[in-house]
């Protein structure tokens, strides 16, 4: 299983000017390795709606790479998302869904399907450019350049070790919002044009 904070170092290293949207427990993880925050749009409080959201900024952005960190959880109520990005293939998308099994933001109750379940296959099926599945952390930092590189949607399922929030956690309110981080990005769009 690969931490996550540690794969997204690598990401974070060839992100470029990518805007990234995590979502959830991945918006935690992210926060600490983000060189750029105003092009962060954490999603959060729309449980499946990730990939949707990413969908419509890679659409709205085509020169601009677009890389979503979702979750097993998340992606699992809204699988039909899939097919939508597969169909509308946006060269600049880059789907990673971090499968750890569990519903991390609820308190870790094991998802649909844990352990049986391959997420690259269903995205490869629905007709994603490219799919990868990884387990190990070298193995990812060994192609992570490949797989950031090529003409999406590109697709990766990553088995995570499970990053459970905690009462306390909950307790003590949220990262950055969402309006916020679209409010910066709009201005940023605003500015390059």
């Amino acid at each position: 299983m690969i931490d996550q904070v540690e794969m997204m170092k690598t990401i974070e290293k060839l992100r470029g000017d990518a805007v990234v949207v995590p979502v959830f427990r991945a918006n935690i993880a992210w926060s600490r390795v983000t060189n750029n925050v105003k092009r962060d749009i954490p999603v959060g409080g729309a449980m499946g709606k990730g990939s949707s959201f990413a969908l419509g900024l890679a659409l709205a952005q085509p020169n601009t790479k677009v890389i979503l960190f979702d979750g097993d959880g998340s992606l699992l109520m809204n699988l039909g998302s899939l097919v939508t990005v597969a169909n509308k293939a946006p060269k600049n998308l880059y789907h990673f869904v971090m499968d750890n099994g569990v519903y991390a933001t609820t308190g870790g109750q094991d998802v649909p399907g844990v352990g049986l379940t391959e997420y690259a296959d269903m995205a490869k099926a629905a007709g994603y450019a490219h799919t990868y599945g990884f387990d190990d952390l070298e193995d990812f930092v060994t192609r992570a350049d490949e797989v950031l590189n090529q003409d999406g949607p590109v697709f990766v399922a990553a088995k995570v070790v499970p990053d459970i929030r905690l009462p306390e956690e909950r307790a003590a309110g949220r990262q950055r919002r969402t309006p916020e981080a679209v409010r910066d990005l709009l201005e940023e769009f605003a500015t390059v044009r």
